[in-house]
């Protein structure tokens, strides 16, 4: 009867052992494989035309460290293009040739993708031209985005919150901003010199700066800015001389970020700043 007892008890304890092991999340992928299978999962829905699909492994993969596949700049210049943002399109297909060079699998699509684009654009611009015609010139303004715009971002980036739409698109624009101290030979396959990236704890935007030193080690700085009574109106310039551009604090006018030189691409970046300070400061922005 002991003996069974125990044997009992024993059966039990594996049970238990079995059940709590059960329970417990699965291991997530080492980052390297985590990556190539989330590539191979954008690569199958570009190719079947699954937009949003594609959109969404993107999205995952970019917030994984390390250095990106070359082929994800141009299924990301892809995605962008699907979805209406033609600047963010034009830099990353430009990265993936860049990256790729000719002898790139995808180098003559790139190439055409990029003419597209820019057939758009005039497309766009022709029909903003006749919609303003006769109208009296205006000065640009940073303004906060309207609910069409941020319906966009939210459809882009899947999700159904403002707030994480407009950190995912700053993000995704400062990935193919950083600023390189040799601007003669732009090595795109390797991380920039300055970089950036940006998150919100508790309602606070957090701004982290990643400069390499000259041991070629990646430096981080992280600076938290409080939004409350701040201008949303994020202002930005380019110096051709220094090869970069600015986007200046808010707060103060001191410089914040220290960019590649790339008017567009900056004033896009100031601009998805300031609405998303405007939404951190409204008590309803979610």
């Amino acid at each position: 009867m002991a003996v069974l007892s125990h044997l009992v008890n024993r059966l039990a304890r594996v049970a238990l052992l079995l059940a709590v092991v059960s329970a417990m999340p699965a291991r997530a992928l080492p980052p390297e494989h985590e990556m190539r299978r989330l590539m191979l999962a954008a690569e199958e829905a570009v190719n079947a035309g699954n937009w949003g699909e594609a959109g969404e492994f993107l999205n995952r993969l970019q917030q994984l460290e390390g250095d990106k596949p070359v082929d994800y700049y141009f299924y990301r210049g892809q995605v962008m293009f699907q979805a209406g943002h033609l600047n963010e399109a034009q830099a990353a297909l430009e990265t993936y040739v860049t990256r790729a060079g000719a002898e790139g699998s995808h180098y003559p699509k790139a190439l055409a993708l990029i003419t597209d684009v820019e057939r758009a654009r005039k497309a766009g611009a022709a029909k903003g031209a006749v919609a303003a015609a006769g109208q009296p010139a205006k000065i640009a303004v940073i303004e906060p985005a309207g609910d069409q715009e941020l319906a966009k971002l939210r459809q882009l980036y899947l999700t159904d919150n403002d707030r994480e739409a407009l950190v995912l698109h700053l993000n995704s624009l400062l990935e193919l901003a950083g600023w390189r101290v040799d601007q003669a030979v732009v090595r795109l396959d390797r991380p920039a010199d300055i970089s950036y990236q940006v998150s919100v704890s508790g309602g606070v935007l957090q701004i982290q700066e990643l400069r390499r030193d000259p041991g070629n080690r990646l430096v981080r700085q992280s600076e938290p800015l409080e939004v409350y009574g701040v201008n949303p109106m994020v202002e930005w310039s380019c110096e051709p001389t220094a090869s970069a551009c600015w986007i200046y604090d808010p707060r103060d006018g001191t410089r914040l970020m220290q960019l590649g030189h790339d008017r567009r691409r900056t004033e896009e970046i100031a601009q998805t700043l300031g609405q998303l300070i405007r939404n951190l400061q409204s008590p309803s922005g979610s």
